[in-house]
């Protein structure tokens, strides 16, 4: 159980992978219906599901954000890897985080599992968070997390979905990141890649010297 009570305003790295390690998404329809209700269901309003939504056949850069009264949360970075996701998540109301995660987790599962004719969990349990502390280490999460398949050097790029583009592509009209507080920090969207590139060379020479950090990452601490 997470021993964490999420607070309004407060940035936090969330995430969770497939149970036993298995793959979450084996097509790229899957991915587009899971960042689908990334949108969806990112609101106060009560959504029972997916329904009356278009088609996950739909390339997802076309998916427009619709207009919600309150939202739950703002997501700043994400990414889905076959078999595990990670965000950066900004709670906006109280519970919205937890409300967030059970509507699009549940969804998600029961989607899976009707597609794929199986029963039973499809999460390694409960999704895990940590508290993001500081501006800088919310840097280099950003980085993580946008260019989480090119730190594990993801070969099935077609089933990967992040918010990189929506950092260094002004034309970029996916529109779920909230990418102006990160980019903030930063001179310019370049002078925010340099420092993703840079980072990311980090990250790939300290996972080969430690392959153990992948399991801190994905700890119950």
């Amino acid at each position: 159980m997470r021993n964490l009570e999420f607070g309004i305003g407060e940035f936090y790295h969330v995430f969770n992978k497939g149970v036993d390690g298995r793959n979450i998404t084996l097509t790229a329809k899957d991915s587009d219906r899971f960042i689908e209700g990334l949108i969806e269901f990112n609101s106060t309003e009560p959504i029972n599901s997916l329904r009356d939504v278009r088609s996950s056949s739909h390339p997802s850069h076309q998916v427009t954000v619709r207009r919600r009264k309150k939202l739950l949360v703002n997501i700043h970075a994400y990414c889905l890897n076959p078999n595990h996701f990670h965000f950066i998540l900004e709670q906006l109301v109280e519970g919205g985080i937890s409300k967030f995660m059970k509507s699009v987790s549940g969804a998600y599962s029961y989607y899976f599992n009707l597609v794929n004719k199986r029963k039973g969990t499809l999460f390694q349990g409960p999704f895990r968070a940590k508290y993001v502390d500081s501006n800088e280490y919310l840097d280099y999460l950003s980085v993580y997390i946008n260019l989480n398949d090119k730190v594990h050097k993801i070969v099935n790029s077609s089933l990967v979905r992040s918010g990189w583009n929506e950092y260094v592509n002004p034309k970029y009209k996916k529109g779920i990141c909230k990418t102006d507080f990160i980019l903030g920090q930063f001179k310019s969207r370049k002078d925010y890649e340099n420092f993703s590139l840079e980072a990311l060379k980090l990250m790939i020479e300290q996972k080969e010297i430690r392959p153990e950090l992948d399991n801190f990452i994905f700890s119950d601490e």
